[in-house]
């Protein structure tokens, strides 16, 4: 898995997502764009492939594309239009571009995007929009003190049940 940083100005939606989907057909690799805002680190995303490959494997997806599926593991929901929030959107936007695939040519299509993307490289992963990322994955300050672990610990839990909630 190889995860593109920076902060993408994004005009046109559409043509944005076209080229994800250029890239990722021609280099034969899962590509799938998120606001950058949403995430709480590199786990967060380790997570949701992880889970969103168990899943294909079990007939147990709920989404015919594993890119969308893998959004749908990050977001912690199991409605598309739910988990759509977490997607890139137009303005300037931080992102992270996930591109990962056994079969495929992660590097080349990770080098691809970097050049055919508006995209200011520059780390999107290293910070968290505690506030944000709290009032998405509706996590309390009670939860927060009562738990051992901190936010990040909290987020990839939420991750992990929404296998729990099929």
């Amino acid at each position: 898995m190889i995860v593109v940083e920076g902060v993408a100005t994004v005009s046109d939606l559409d043509d944005f997502l076209a080229t994800l989907d250029a890239a990722a057909e021609e280099y034969g690799v899962t590509v799938q764009a998120f606001d950058a805002r949403y995430l709480v680190g590199r786990t967060h995303l380790e997570r949701a492939v992880e889970l969103a490959d168990r899943a294909f494997e079990r007939g147990e997806n709920v989404a015919r594309e594993r890119s969308v599926e893998i959004l749908l593991y990050a977001a912690g929901r199991r409605q598309i239009d739910d988990a759509l929030e977490m997607g890139v959107s137009e303005g300037e936007t931080p992102v992270a571009v996930l591109i990962d695939g056994a079969a495929g040519d992660e590097s080349a299509a990770a080098d691809a995007l970097r050049d055919r993307l508006d995209l200011d490289p520059a780390p999107t992963l290293g910070s968290v929009d505690a506030e944000r990322v709290r009032a998405f994955f509706d996590v309390t300050s009670a939860e927060l003190d009562a738990g051992a672990g901190d936010l990040s610990d909290l987020v990839c839990e939420r991750v992990a049940l929404l296998d729990v909630e099929k």
